[in-house]
């Protein structure tokens, strides 16, 4: 993939334009962690970018980036630029495209996300990023209050980062979250569910769930029995949403919503037994195990050892049902498929044919 980054950058500098990878994955890479994001930074227009790569864009421009795909990898090319007048605590009034890196790099947010890759692979700092990673500390890029009064997503993403990488907030950092903190009432559910579920997915979350106590976030963020997760070995943000209650305010996907109320429904069930494995598979049964504690090996195991996993396994069709009891479709197939399932999986009977027509025709018939 860096391969690829280098190549690109390549056939932008070599027409007279500057280009650098910037940001999240230079700092990744820096600390030796595995990155699959990567921006690109440049004084080309959007343009002229799709002028050099118009047979690789793709149809979306937002705020002066283009998205163009090389070899299978995406990637975000972002135009050098000054922002001002900050509206909705969100997004500038006006942007301008500029020359230079540096007053581009100084609109950033924190100083670990300044870092910048030439294409040749060498690391260009402007501004202490890699001071900040020996020591592990989060910094914003000038003024914290300014930068979290612009955008206060930015609170969010701090404490992100901070539990991600496990680093620490710089003092300033801290004493203006505190100072700023009520503007993250107005972010949209959406941009706070969306920085959430990565704190929330985190093997480092109890870090990021504190932070949010400390700074008494969690009636910013409406999670008010947030501290119940504290210690509650988790390994999933589903998971963790299914303990807050809050899918009546928080934007969830139609899979999400069924799983966190499968997981609901599941935590009073015994999720070793095979019918509840089976109804409710084992994604939703490990996430209520491991909410109380119990060996997903033994859960995986118990799934693993089902004689059915689904409906379609049982071997008997609709119309057999019909041809044994002689009767037209109706309801009564769905409750006899329920009843045959139980048997089945409790082994009361084998999933064979013929044995499941004999167990219909003593009861039914």
């Amino acid at each position: 993939m860096l391969d690829v980054a280098l190549k690109l950058l390549k056939e932008l500098t070599s027409r007279s334009y500057k280009a650098y990878i910037v940001g999240g994955f230079v700092r990744d890479y820096i600390l030796g962690i595995e990155s699959s994001d990567i921006d690109i930074t440049t004084n080309a227009t959007p343009k002229n970018i799709k002028e050099i790569f118009k047979d690789n864009c793709l149809p979306n421009e937002d705020y002066g980036s283009v998205v163009v795909v090389l070899k299978g990898v995406r990637f975000e090319l972002t135009t050098f630029r000054s922002e001002s007048n900050y509206i909705d605590n969100r997004r500038p009034s006006e942007v301008k495209y500029i020359d230079d890196l540096y007053p581009d790099l100084l609109r950033r947010d924190f100083v670990i996300n300044t870092l910048c890759m030439d294409e040749n692979g060498e690391i260009l700092d402007y501004l202490g990023g890699q001071d900040d990673i020996r020591n592990r500390i989060i910094h914003t890029v000038g003024d914290p209050i300014e930068k979290f009064s612009e955008d206060s997503l930015r609170i969010l993403r701090a404490i992100r980062f901070a539990t991600i990488l496990d680093f620490d907030l710089s003092a300033d950092v801290a004493n203006a979250i505190k100072r700023t903190k009520s503007s993250v009432k107005s972010l949209s559910y959406f941009r706070k569910k969306n920085e959430l579920d990565k704190i929330f997915s985190s093997s480092n979350r109890d870090k990021g769930i504190r932070l949010i106590l400390d700074f008494g976030l969690q009636e910013e963020l409406e999670l008010y029995n947030l501290n119940e997760l504290l210690n509650v070995k988790i390994n999933n943000s589903i998971g963790v949403w299914s303990l807050l209650n809050v899918e009546d305010i928080y934007p969830f996907s139609k899979n999400e919503l069924d799983l966190i109320k499968g997981i609901n429904r599941v935590l009073k069930s015994n999720n070793l037994d095979a019918f509840i494995l089976y109804k409710y598979g084992l994604y939703v049964n490990s996430c209520a195990g491991e909410i109380k504690g119990i060996d997903i090996g033994k859960i995986t195991d118990s799934y693993n050892k089902l004689v059915i996993k689904n409906r379609a396994d049982i071997q008997i069709t609709s119309d057999q049902i019909m041809e044994v009891l002689n009767r037209e479709p109706g309801k009564y197939i769905k409750d006899i498929y329920e009843d045959i399932e139980k048997e089945i999986l409790y082994k009361r009977i084998n999933n064979v044919n013929d044995e499941i027509i004999k167990y219909i025709e003593n009861k039914y018939r």
